[in-house]
């Protein structure tokens, strides 16, 4: 079947992360800190609003580029929350999750051999996608004691005459990393010199613990012609299951963006748009009153995992936005894959290798304190049981 298959896709592997859940599906009792998912329900007022537009018979397709209440609405968010404007009519759509968007993102603008510059580690997604609209992925080494973060150096270091993009996801999946707006900006100057577009990820833009101003990276003084700019609903809503994202840039990019969007996906579903459009609706009433609660919670149990890593002997940055830890286990003397994998037998606990997010990632593991409490501290006691053992 070899003829069939396009081998740019062949060349892919899975994600490094589903192997690890696969397992823990056939476990009894087994505690997983790998999921990067809310482990909050979607608040009942959201939920109450997608169960009405199905019971008032609301089951047709939307416009390609999503319910204009929505899109509105999502446009007065952004001036809200991270000082930046966009027309709902031309320079924004709604997707099928952020991913969809992303992966619209870098084939538009993306021909065959273009680079593109990521952070190393990095989300699973955004190297393959990479490779699927036919370019050619740059992973750039990110370090602890540089606190994860992309410097401008490494992003000149790695810059080539076929250089067209840079994927900047901040707070960062799997490391916590964040970016003040002074950072941002040196980064903004890199791209502006060498002519970049901007594949801005903001997808954990809510969940962020330190004090300052929130900015979208197009909110930075010449960036708005130059970003995409990705988020969504399933992390600060706790939407994952919904499927609800957008991408909001230059309207030129946004129209060739639609219309892949129109042939391979038609809309995002209704129900999903209209759950979407209460969410904001009600938390613009409220001060943001679900997104804070959670946000709360999550930081509450981001100190309880970070200092029960540092309890047990590893190192461990510390995350300021996101929902995860990325604790070194280089001192146990086993690879990220051998820890992960005799700590699901052994202990029946599910973390994720750090370097399934890229080469740099090797010598970490990724935990997610999205997770119960009383789970997270059953599973701190296992670890340090298993770690005794080494």
């Amino acid at each position: 079947m070899s003829n069939f298959i396009n081998p740019r896709v062949a060349q892919v592997p899975p994600s490094g992360i589903r192997r690890f859940f696969d397992i823990a599906g056939t476990m009894k009792d087994a505690i997983s800190l790998g999921v990067g998912e809310p482990d909050f329900v979607t608040p009942y007022h959201i939920r109450s609003a997608a169960i009405d537009s199905i019971l008032d018979g609301e089951t047709q397709y939307t416009p390609n580029r999503g319910l204009l209440s929505l899109r509105k609405e999502i446009a007065q968010y952004l001036v809200d929350r991270f000082q930046v404007s966009y027309d709902p009519e031309k320079e924004m759509m709604v997707t099928v999750g952020a991913s969809e968007a992303i992966d619209l993102a870098l084939r538009v603008c993306l021909q065959p051999g273009d680079e593109v510059i990521l952070p190393d580690p990095g989300y699973v997604s955004y190297a393959p996608c990479v490779t699927f609209a036919g370019g050619t992925p740059v992973p750039v080494a990110t370090k602890a004691e540089d606190e994860f973060r992309i410097t401008p150096a490494e992003i000149e270091a790695a810059v080539t005459d076929k250089t067209r993009a840079l994927i900047f996801p901040y707070p960062n999946n799997p490391t916590g990393a964040v970016m003040n707006k002074q950072q941002m900006q040196e980064i903004a100057a890199v791209a502006e010199k060498y002519d970049l577009l901007v594949i801005s990820d903001e997808i954990y833009a809510e969940l962020t613990y330190s004090d300052g101003e929130r900015i979208a990276f197009s909110a930075l003084p010449g960036m708005k012609s130059r970003t995409v700019l990705i988020n969504g609903f399933s992390k600060a809503f706790a939407m994952t299951g919904w499927r609800l994202g957008y991408a909001c840039g230059p309207a030129e990019i946004l129209y060739e963006m639609n219309k892949i969007h129109q042939y391979a996906i038609m809309c995002a579903p209704r129900q999903a748009q209209v759950a979407g459009l209460q969410a904001l609706k009600k938390n613009r009433e409220t001060g943001y009153e679900d997104v804070e609660t959670m946000r709360r919670s999550y930081d509450r149990r981001r100190r309880v995992m970070l200092d029960a890593f540092r309890k047990m002997g590893l190192n461990c940055f510390e995350p300021r936005g996101a929902f995860y830890c990325f604790p070194s286990i280089k001192s146990t003397g086993l690879t990220s894959e051998e820890f992960c994998t005799r700590l699901l037998r052994e202990q029946k606990v599910v973390c994720v290798p750090g370097d399934a997010f890229g080469s740099s990632g090797a010598g970490h593991i990724r935990c997610c304190y999205a997770t119960d409490l009383q789970r997270m501290l059953e599973a701190f006691s296992r670890m340090e049981k298993f770690i005794r053992t080494l």
